[in-house]
């Protein structure tokens, strides 16, 4: 399994200067991908601007988001966006789409929630077909744009990925919970009659060292605050202890990811330095 680690993007605080440090420290660490998350409607950086200068200062790591609310986004340029970014960094970008939960993001955007799973897949489609047409953007190594991952976790969601991605993105929880997701999108891979297995990502949230767990539980109930209650079980599945992180690397690991991408829940960069030493 590989891992990756999150940018702080979202991070109340977090500067232009902070994501670049982190950034390189991840490049020379051991991690496998670099990826962002998205809000609109949140005092956060937008997914392709961070990414695309995580993408100057490094040269190995990969970059993905986990992932774009597509429907809130121009088709066009949504594939534009993802197209040269995965030029810009030398084919290293992963794109990852969902239909995202949030009113909010919807509202500020002027977008109607309603039918956005339908609107996700017209998207998919589209955006396919704008890279393999190649008027829109370079194409490094002549590839038709970068890999395709989609989250979600209901039927519809998961036939969407396997008809139109390269994968599946897990929106997070534990290993059991992840377990049962993965058996449904390769079932739903099976079904589309797709050749070999969906890659299958996951994700979690971890804050280390002293001091750091209640920061971090509270970055999360602010952030998940819409979910109401919910938050809290959010908070407290933070992993804030070297043990707490293998632990739950060994149990994603044995349930078939793929790909394991821990988000920060603080900004300061000695995050990237303790993750790394765990990881590694």
């Amino acid at each position: 399994m590989n891992v990756g680690i999150g940018l702080p993007t979202t991070i109340p605080g977090t500067t232009g200067e902070v994501l670049v440090e982190w950034a390189r420290k991840a490049d020379a660490g051991p991690f496998s991908t670099l990826a962002v998350l998205d809000r609109v409607a949140y005092h956060s950086f937008d997914p392709f601007m961070a990414l695309a200068a995580a993408a100057a200062v490094t040269r190995r790591v990969r970059l993905a988001t986990m992932v774009v609310v597509a429907p809130l986004r121009n088709t066009v340029l949504l594939a534009k966006e993802a197209a040269s970014l995965d030029a810009l960094s030398g084919g290293r970008f992963t794109l990852g789409l969902a239909v995202g939960a949030r009113g909010e993001d919807y509202k500020i955007a002027g977008v109607d929630q309603r039918g956005r799973g339908r609107r996700l897949s017209e998207q998919l489609e589209q955006v396919r077909g704008l890279w393999e047409d190649g008027r829109i953007a370079p194409q490094p190594d002549g590839r038709p744009g970068p890999p395709l991952l989609v989250g979600g976790s209901s039927g519809e969601a998961l036939a969407r990925m396997a008809r139109y991605a390269d994968g599946y993105a897990h929106g997070g929880g534990p290993a059991r919970a992840f377990a049962s997701a993965a058996a449904k999108a390769r079932a739903a891979w099976l079904d589309a009659g797709r050749p070999g297995t969906p890659a299958l990502w996951g994700m979690a949230y971890f804050a280390l060292g002293a001091g750091s767990a209640e920061s971090g539980a509270n970055y999360l109930r602010h952030y998940y605050a819409f979910t109401g209650p919910f938050a809290e079980k959010v908070a407290a599945a933070n992993l804030t202890s070297a043990d707490a992180v293998i632990d739950f690397l060994r149990g994603y690991r044995d349930a078939g990811c793929d790909e394991l991408i821990l988000f920060p829940t603080l900004s300061a960069s000695d995050q990237v330095d303790q993750l790394a030493d765990i990881v590694s």
